[in-house]
């Protein structure tokens, strides 16, 4: 099983690396991303001397709050060797839901229930596409995309949510302890995210079925309900990060999240997570956020166009899965 990786105490290096290849090597290839973000941080230090001060790092987590819990979702879905490109639609679902229903019934908190029971209905749907009926992760994600695209515009009457309750704007607007709540969130959710996939025997089937669906039945496991689970997962997030994003903006409409998704992969990618599935970590999402959240602030402070800022994402992201696959065919 690849998950080995990322779940245990590295084996002797001796006996770990294979004939002609340096000893240190699989270390090297485990943690090139820290390397990589520390370098950036070094570059963005350099060029914009405030980079690392107390307001720009707040700044900068707090504009990636959103994707980073998608992200934090997607991470589960591509190690149990999943795919979901519906993540965007169901983060403007939730965005249009918990604004909706807050606006209604004058409960924010409602509202997010609300969003929260949207997520994950929209996973079961997915799970049971996937699981279930057998059809292709990438097909039926994309497919589910337009349907609750639609049913966001259906819901709204293509018109935004606007709630002037400022009760509604607390979750993204209020602190704990001198932090924004939405990095608390952020930190808490990477935490039980991280501790239940590395930690817990639900985490290391993830890791098993990612790694060998067949293996993985054979072995006893609940292959199907293990991959409808992390689609559930997904969806309740994407569609609590969509509250956050109507909190901050006291909006909830469906256009909003139209590039979550491929931000989303391209951060678990980026981090070190194999697209192949069985191998990942949540600290490798959290490593591939930190990255693309220093390149997106070191553009703006530099003031560069947004045509840059496309060209650097997706090359990182082509050398992050060229670097995946070189991995891998080294292995096999």
């Amino acid at each position: 099983m690849n998950s080995s990786t990322d779940l245990s105490p590295a084996a002797p290096a001796a006996a770990a690396a294979p004939a002609g290849r340096p000893a240190f090597a699989p270390a090297v290839s485990r943690f090139a991303m820290i390397g990589v973000l520390v370098a950036l941080v070094v570059l963005a230090t350099a060029l914009y001397p405030g980079f690392l001060s107390p307001a720009n790092l707040r700044d900068l987590l707090l504009q990636n709050t959103a994707v980073g819990i998608v992200a934090l979702g997607m991470t589960f879905v591509i190690i149990s060797g999943g795919f979901d490109l519906s993540v965007g639609a169901t983060y403007a679902l939730g965005a249009t839901v918990s604004a909706g229903v807050a606006l209604s019934t004058g409960s924010p908190v409602l509202g997010i229930l609300a969003a929260v029971g949207a997520g994950v209905v929209c996973g079961i749907a997915n799970g049971t596409l996937v699981a279930r009926i057998g059809i292709n992760p990438f097909v039926a994600t994309l497919g589910s995309a337009s349907v609750i695209s639609g049913i966001a515009y259906l819901y709204s009457s293509s018109a935004p949510f606007i709630v002037a309750d400022p009760n509604f704007k607390i979750l993204a607007r209020s602190s704990v302890a001198s932090i924004p709540t939405p990095i608390v969130v952020l930190a808490v959710t990477f935490v039980v995210g991280g501790v239940a996939l590395a930690m817990t025997r639900y985490g290391r089937n993830i890791y098993a079925v990612g790694g060998n669906h067949e293996a993985g039945w054979l072995s006893g496991l609940r292959v199907k309900d293990l991959t409808a689970s992390v689609y559930v997962l997904t969806g309740v997030l994407a569609a609590f990060a969509g509250t956050i994003d109507a909190s901050r903006l006291g909006v909830g409409q469906a256009d909003v999240g139209a590039n979550i998704a491929l931000d989303a992969i391209a951060i678990v990618i980026v981090g070190g997570t194999s697209l192949r599935g069985g191998e990942g970590a949540v600290w490798r999402t959290a490593v591939g956020l930190l990255i693309f959240a220093t390149l997106t602030n070191l553009f703006y402070s530099l003031n560069l166009s947004q045509n840059w800022q496309l060209l650097a994402k997706g090359a990182i992201v082509l050398v992050a899965v060229g670097l995946d696959s070189w991995s891998r065919n080294r292995r096999s």
